[in-house]
């Protein structure tokens, strides 16, 4: 079997040669050459055109839908950049929260020593778990016992010689504190899922799964209104009551979509 052939390597384009690529070569207006280059500078041509020209430009012949402006392109860029902020704000509250809840739940039902959040028996350490949580607790071993990021970590260390669950958590990015969770025994699983009306411990791991995506789109400055992620979060009462379109069975809309983070919301 013989391998696809490659295209050929897009060259390098100076500013000037962007601009006029965009007007000659793809037929897009562009109205004020000085802010087209500001904006370039700013962002880049591949996070800026490659990344919101969809809307605008017509596969078939690779030109711009007529009347398309350089100012179109930044509109939109700028509406999805107030957008990523709105929704990294609430991702950041339901982030605490389950930080909060985390350590909280696993320090009542165990303790405040960092032996016990090192220590497997504590999780649902099961055939197809133990590698993930052999890993997960390297990374909290090394935070706990090595790290000198975190000033309140290197504090509670050389103070109480203990770092608690409640300050490691602070370490975790948004995706290990989701795999923290869900290698949790069930029962906790269980405690931390109550606090969410509605959702059991295992709607809970999907959600996470959703939302931790969508953190890292918003976290990464990657384009947010159109992002679809590879995870579906539950079907709910909401789905019902606003009697979202269906194929067959399964929901057109509000499964992995922006609108899905608004329903988790």
């Amino acid at each position: 079997m013989t391998e696809k052939a490659l295209k050929p390597i897009k060259p390098f384009l100076n500013y000037e040669e962007q601009i006029n690529n965009l007007i000659e070569q793809k037929g897009m207006i562009v109205n004020d050459h000085k802010f087209a280059v500001s904006k370039l500078e700013d962002i880049s041509y591949f996070a800026l055109i490659d990344g919101y020209k969809n809307l605008f430009y017509n596969p078939m012949t690779r030109k711009y839908k007529e009347g398309t402006t350089f100012e179109d392109l930044v509109a939109l860029y700028e509406f999805d950049e107030k957008l990523r902020t709105l929704i990294f704000r609430y991702l950041c509250h339901f982030e605490q929260k389950m930080r909060s809840l985390i350590s909280y739940h696993f320090c009542d039902t165990y303790s405040e020593k960092q032996e016990d959040y090192l220590n497997a028996v504590h999780y649902n350490n099961s055939g197809a778990n133990k590698k993930k949580i052999a890993a997960l607790i390297a990374i909290l071993d090394r935070e706990a016992k090595k790290s000198t990021d975190h000033a309140y970590v290197v504090y509670q260390r050389k103070t109480y010689g203990n770092v608690p669950m409640w300050v490691i958590m602070k370490t975790l990015t948004f995706g290990q504190m989701s795999k923290m969770y869900s290698f949790l025994t069930t029962s906790m699983k269980t405690k931390i899922s109550r606090h969410f009306d509605y959702v059991s411990e295992k709607e809970l791991i999907q959600y996470m799964k959703v939302l931790t995506l969508y953190r890292n789109v918003c976290a990464h400055n990657e384009r947010l209104f159109s992002y679809k992620s590879r995870f579906d979060i539950p079907d709910t009462i909401l789905h019902r009551k606003m009697k979202l379109p269906q194929n067959g069975n399964k929901y057109k809309c509000g499964k992995n979509d922006l609108f899905s983070v608004v329903i988790a919301f």
